[in-house]
């Protein structure tokens, strides 16, 4: 992998942090307002403030764990190990790091992991 792939790999997951930080801020912001607008409600107010808050958390843990990926995959470049599939052992394309450049596993490993999950209908 080239110096400047990997470069260009590093600014693209720089920028996603940021995007991911300033939408988990965004959404703080958002939650706290729905808590601070919570008083007496009846019941059907009170259960869409409940599932509004399980949204928000869920939306939250989505991004908290894409964050936890952009990080990994910068630890990677900065260990050297950028772009090799975690499994085999093996390049991950281009292509696909541009895709997702957090990516851990190349296509084959990917698929393969998935195709245990999947079901013949």
């Amino acid at each position: 992998m080239s110096q400047e792939f990997t470069e260009e790999m590093e600014k693209a997951l720089l920028n996603l942090r940021k995007e991911i930080v300033e939408s988990l801020v965004s959404e703080d912001e958002d939650f706290k307002s729905l808590v601070s607008s919570m008083g007496i409600k009846d019941d059907g107010d009170a259960a869409s403030d409940d599932m509004m808050i399980k949204k928000i958390e869920a939306l939250n843990q989505i991004a908290a764990n894409r964050l936890k990926s952009v990080d990994a995959a910068l630890a990677r470049i900065k260990n050297h190990r950028y772009g090799m599939c975690l499994q085999c052992g093996t390049k991950i394309p281009e292509d696909r790091l541009r895709a997702i450049p957090y990516a851990v596993l190349c296509i084959a490993c990917k698929s393969g992991q998935e195709g245990g999950r999947r079901r013949d209908w």
